[in-house]
């Protein structure tokens, strides 16, 4: 996802003299191709996270249109003072274009422990007015995205997955401008997850069905910008809606995002927000193995929406003529 999305700015460097890269001290592949074809337009700001904000606002006010690359946790909350001040604050009165790249969302980082993970990210950067934040799921999402960076004025927040993802969109690519892109629309509940944990949904959309119990999966990758209208549309469809987050939940991460938007629409769908419980963890193992232990996994997410769907069958309304 990372080098997919680098590959997109060293391809467009080559014809567009106004793009501009800076690292806080955090280095690639590709990266290490930019800065040897582009030096004049590479900066390492080293492990300087303040700087980094500081020295992006400076060039995106020069016109440049600026990506600005760290580990997620580090540029977004090493440096939250200056993305309020010198991004939201500033962006609102003088154009430019600063597309923050943070790479390693949830649990990516999953043998550097809690300091390297990134649980917050998206509660953090969608309290500032002006900011675009995206959570893609896979490369192919990560590339379409690039489109938009380059092209849209204000700040903007890209949060990566640090491992290699296998393809969600292999046969169709998501319509970038709806902001999320509908997967299964069956069923009386639906999954709606962002970023990583749209593989787990996929995954516990395939053992319901197993259980013959019929879901519907959207997954939002556009957390500020998405379609309403289209979105509202969705949701009116279904009983019960589950979000699904590889950040703490109930601390204002998409499952708020969810609370707030079905509130204000009065969408007739009752909400069950499935996220990292509990508090920071340090204990070592796969990613896999950490999602179940704090409530995010296949496993514990399908007995809890088996769980759900039993406890209500029979309540559940006809989703077009269909009741799963």
């Amino acid at each position: 996802m990372r080098d997919a999305l680098l590959e997109q700015i060293h391809r467009e460097m080559a014809s567009d003299s106004s793009i501009f890269f800076v690292s806080a001290d955090f280095g690639s592949p590709v990266l290490d191709r930019i800065r040897a074809d582009h030096p004049t337009k590479f900066v390492n700001v080293g492990i300087a996270e303040q700087n980094l904000i500081n020295v992006s606002a400076g060039l995106a006010l020069e016109g440049y249109k600026v990506f600005a690359y760290a580990i997620a946790p580090f540029i977004t909350m090493r440096c939250f003072e200056q993305i309020r001040v010198s991004l939201a604050l500033l962006s609102e009165v003088r154009p430019m274009n600063v597309n923050l790249i943070g790479v390693g969302a949830g649990y990516s980082y999953v043998v550097s422990g809690p300091t390297h993970q990134c649980y917050e990210d998206i509660t953090l950067m969608r309290a500032l007015p002006n900011f675009q934040v995206m959570s893609p799921a896979d490369h192919i999402t990560a590339e379409l995205l690039f489109g938009r960076c380059v092209g849209e004025l204000g700040p903007k927040y890209l949060r990566l997955d640090a491992q290699v993802l296998p393809a969600i969109y292999t046969d169709a690519a998501p319509n970038i401008a709806d902001g999320f892109h509908v997967h299964r629309q069956e069923g009386a509940i639906c999954m709606i997850a962002t970023g990583y944990m749209l593989h787990t949904a996929v995954t516990v959309a395939e053992r319901l069905q197993a259980n013959g119990v019929r879901i519907g999966l959207i997954d939002l990758f556009d957390l500020a910008r998405f379609s309403t209208e289209k979105l509202r549309e969705e949701l009116s469809r279904y009983e019960t809606v589950v979000s699904m987050e590889e950040g703490f939940a109930g601390r204002g991460g998409l499952d708020a995002l969810l609370y707030n938007f079905i509130s204000h629409n009065a969408i007739d769908v009752k909400l069950l927000n499935i996220g990292v419980e509990g508090s920071y963890r340090f204990e070592l193992g796969t990613r896999a193995e950490l999602h179940e232990q704090v409530g995010i996994g296949p496993e514990v997410v399908t007995r809890r929406i088996l769980d759900l769907f039993k406890s209500s069958q029979g309540t559940f309304k006809t989703i077009k003529g269909d009741r799963s």
